[in-house]
């Protein structure tokens, strides 16, 4: 069964950066979309970045020009540098497969989720 681990998750001060990795297990993973999903303490998941398996990519509003998904099929991972961090970005980062190959910018189309990356900035 896919398996998914993120890694790169950290304290940071507001301004600065992190990358984050999520690596799969299983042979299907150049035809999903990967989507990027946070959880901010106490409040509901959101959605944050994608990737879908041809490549195209989507963003949240709040997060245009300072993250970049990018995905290596050869190692199975994808990607999200964040720059310019803000307090605001506090959450946990959980990476998501759409088995359709998609990027939807809706959580519940996520199929799989791994377990979550805390990433915690300072105000």
């Amino acid at each position: 069964q896919v398996h998914l681990v993120e890694s790169g998750g950290g304290s940071v001060q507001a301004g600065g950066s992190l990358r984050l990795s999520c690596a799969a297990s299983g042979r299907t993973f150049s035809s999903n979309g990967m989507g990027w999903l946070r959880q901010v303490e106490d409040k509901e998941f959101e959605f944050v970045a994608s990737i879908t398996s041809g490549g195209v990519t989507n963003y949240f509003d709040s997060v245009k020009g300072r993250f970049t998904v990018n995905r290596d099929n050869a190692k199975k991972t994808v990607y999200l540098q964040m720059n310019n961090l803000k307090p605001e970005d506090t959450a946990v980062y959980y990476c998501g497969e759409n088995w359709a190959g998609l990027g939807s910018m809706r959580v519940e189309e996520y199929d799989y989720w791994g377990q979550g990356t805390q990433v915690t900035v300072p105000s």
